[in-house]
């Protein structure tokens, strides 16, 4: 997620301003959680995709069925730093994190707080005066779907989301400055083809308004609505290792000349949290596949966080994205998205599949569901950029190929 294009169109890498598209009881959902299962262990095969990238570290994961049957990891922490990764190590999710902000909005459409057609104006009205009358029109369906008219990220939308305001007020105060910095706007939509635009602001829009019709932080909602559900204990917000320890999977920043600098801690490692429903997530690999694996049974199976129906929601094409002439290698040419997640049928996938990749310029991250087939597979990646996705379309089809059913 975010700006920089990293070969998807349901990628956005939101970094440093290279412009561009783009409830059961806790011990319950434990028993519910997919467990972790020795069926087939990755290291090797990942070793090997690894060092012919050149990529500090590279883990994956499969699920079928409400079972993790394969994972690995393999790579160091950091460049330069001696420590191994792990299956356990925290890894940033970039975009992916969209997927957790509308399933978080589907929990609040169930309890009756919101409707998928409620509107800025509706909701934030009495917070931000004096909207611009198309941008108080616009719909949380439209944010989620990214058809709302609000843009990809541009100089103007950069300008909001680093500020020094960021030093001053929480991220909830933050989402609501962002939309009081931008209420003067109208949405433009294209005139001709697909309303898609992959907007990283609509979703900080939608993130506000989950906030205020529930009373909490974003982040607590996914917290307790989806981290503690599903038992991800690895899972949290913004760089994912601890302040002054290498814990977890370091992300690399690239110089002009292509250069990594290890990005451990700090503002500097990972995009501003006022975005944070656009894309801040950290996880484990085996926790990211526990919440494919949730996606894959498509509600079905504990913990219910949402009923099927409203999941059926999430998961549908609500628009059609712009065809891409000669995309990069894992690019589809054409798909849809849903809310949070693409849609997309690969030359390789037996059906139309969820997808997603995510980045903060730093890390990569790639997630591929089959509900047809009950199936999920992960990669994620401590770099960024071409080289991380080329990598994790590898495996990606790789792991595919050899795990779903013939």
């Amino acid at each position: 997620m975010g700006i920089g294009r990293s070969g998807s169109v349901f990628s956005h890498p939101l970094g440093r301003l290279a412009l561009g598209l783009p409830a059961l009881a806790f011990a319950a959902a434990l028993a519910c959680a997919a467990p972790v299962r020795a069926a087939e262990n990755l290291d090797s095969y990942l070793e090997g995709v690894r060092a012919k990238y050149g990529l500090p570290a590279l883990a994956a994961a499969v699920t079928r069925s409400g079972e993790i049957v394969a994972s690995g990891a393999a790579g160091k922490r950091a460049i330069g730093i001696d420590i191994p990764v792990t299956v356990e190590d925290r890894f940033h999710l970039g975009s992916d994190t969209k997927a957790f902000t509308a399933t978080v909005a589907g929990t609040l459409v169930e309890e009756g707080r919101i409707k998928w057609s409620s509107t800025l104006g509706e909701v934030l009205g009495g917070r931000v005066k004096d909207m611009n009358p198309k941008l108080a029109a616009v719909t949380l369906e439209q944010l989620l779907s990214h058809t709302s008219g609000i843009p990809s990220d541009n100089a103007d939308t950069i300008a909001i989301y680093f500020n020094a305001v960021g030093f001053e007020k929480t991220p909830t105060a933050l989402r609501l400055d962002a939309l009081e910095r931008w209420k003067t706007h109208a949405p433009e939509v294209p005139r001709t083809g697909s309303p898609f635009q992959y907007s990283n602001l609509g979703y900080t829009f939608a993130g506000a308004m989950l906030e205020e019709v529930s009373g909490k932080p974003w982040e607590r909602l996914v917290e307790e609505r989806i981290y503690a559900p599903l038992g991800l204990k690895s899972a949290g917000f913004g760089p994912q290792a601890t302040f002054g320890k290498y814990d977890a999977a370091i992300g690399h920043m690239l110089d002009d000349k292509g250069t990594p600098t290890a990005m451990a801690w700090g503002p500097s490692a990972d995009i501003p949290p006022v975005i944070g429903p656009a894309g801040i997530g950290h996880m484990s690999v085996l926790d990211f596949a526990r919440w494919g694996d949730w996606n894959a049974g498509q509600g079905k199976r504990g913990p219910k966080i949402v009923s099927p129906e409203t999941l059926a929601v999430i998961h549908k094409p609500h628009v059609t994205t712009p065809p891409f002439k000669n995309p990069p290698p894992g690019t589809p040419s054409a798909g849809d998205y849903a809310f949070g997640w693409g849609v997309v049928k690969l030359d390789w996938t037996k059906t139309p599949v969820l997808t997603h990749n995510g980045s903060n310029s730093m890390n990569f991250a790639k997630i591929l569901v089959e509900p047809a087939s009950d199936l999920s597979v992960e990669v994620v990646a401590n770099y960024p950029g071409q080289t991380a996705e080329d990598a994790a379309t590898e495996v990606v089809k790789h792991l595919y190929g050899q795990f779903a059913p013939k």
